[in-house]
């Protein structure tokens, strides 16, 4: 069983975001990865969460209910960006699962604006930082604020 805690929600409907094509691509599962240990998910419920949203147990969330992620919300969406901006691209399926967890988080313009200092910041001293930041300029094109 699952318990209901607001990680674990937020963590189910990230999963059925990615398979909502029926399929959950490396860089969504790379992102998945890095959700679950930033919000303290457990591997059971990983694979748990995985068996709800393909259908095979059943939902036990009230889907009425709003969570409160307050606490975390905008360090665990800047794990999920910095995970996407690492590989060589941001697909669709990424930007889908990127702009849902904002909008779930409720992440701000100005949140994100943070978000977006602190990475242009990293950049300065990380090997990878402007492949980054060009993955960065792309993705706020394509998923403005």
């Amino acid at each position: 069983m699952l318990d209901d805690t607001p990680a674990n929600r937020l963590y189910l409907q990230l999963v059925e975001t990615a398979l909502e094509d029926s399929i959950v691509t490396d860089d969504e599962a790379a992102i998945l990865r890095i959700l679950a240990s930033t919000l303290g998910v457990l591997p059971s419920d990983t694979a748990y969460c995985l068996s709800i949203a393909r259908g095979e147990e059943s939902n036990p969330f009230d889907h009425d209910r709003d969570f409160d992620m307050e606490m975390g919300a905008v360090s665990t969406y800047q794990s999920a960006l910095i995970a996407a901006l690492d590989d060589e691209i941001i697909t669709e399926d990424e930007w889908a699962l990127l702009d849902h967890l904002r909008r779930m988080l409720s992440i701000q313009p100005d949140q994100h604006a943070m978000i977006e200092e602190a990475i242009h910041a990293m950049a300065e001293v990380d090997e990878q930082g402007q492949r980054r930041i060009e993955r960065l300029q792309r993705f706020l094109t394509v998923c403005p604020l």
